[in-house]
């Protein structure tokens, strides 16, 4: 006879090393967020800016980035992206223009002096990745007990 019923499960807890991986993970993300805002500083951009000229150029598929692309890569509102939008643009870092299949939808773009700051930033980033991969990757790499 079989006994459909199951044995309530005991949950699983965290491991000591489970605590530590997870803890050396984040020290290691909110290192690199600091090196980043501190980067995008040095170059005369705010965090928030660096973060909108990556998301512009990253775009999948090198399409155009609307307008609530960007609010939607940087986790924000429509309005928050117009006014970075706004801002982008007066600063000489972003080109609007209007879509040409739907004119209500503006498109983004970077200016020239965007593309030399952002890879400028880019590759500091990329060194810094390079400096703590060994660690990310050992973190990343761990089985869950």
């Amino acid at each position: 006879m079989v006994n459909n019923k199951e044995k309530p499960r005991t949950p699983r807890r965290p491991s000591p090393a489970d605590y530590q991986a997870l803890a050396e993970f984040r020290y290691q993300i909110r290192r690199f967020l600091e090196f980043s805002e501190a980067a995008a500083r040095n170059v005369g951009l705010t965090p928030r800016q660096h973060q909108a000229l990556l998301a512009i150029k990253g775009f999948p598929s090198g399409a155009a980035m609307a307008v609530g692309d960007l609010a939607a890569r940087l986790g924000i509102r429509h309005h928050s992206a117009v006014e970075l939008a706004d801002r982008l643009a007066e600063a000489g870092l972003v080109a609007r223009g209007a879509d040409a299949v739907d004119h209500r939808r503006v498109l983004l773009s970077l200016t020239e002096r965007a593309e030399s700051r952002l890879a400028e930033l880019s590759l500091a980033h990329l060194d810094e990745l390079a400096r703590i991969e060994p660690v990310l990757k050992k973190v990343l790499a761990r089985k869950l007990s």
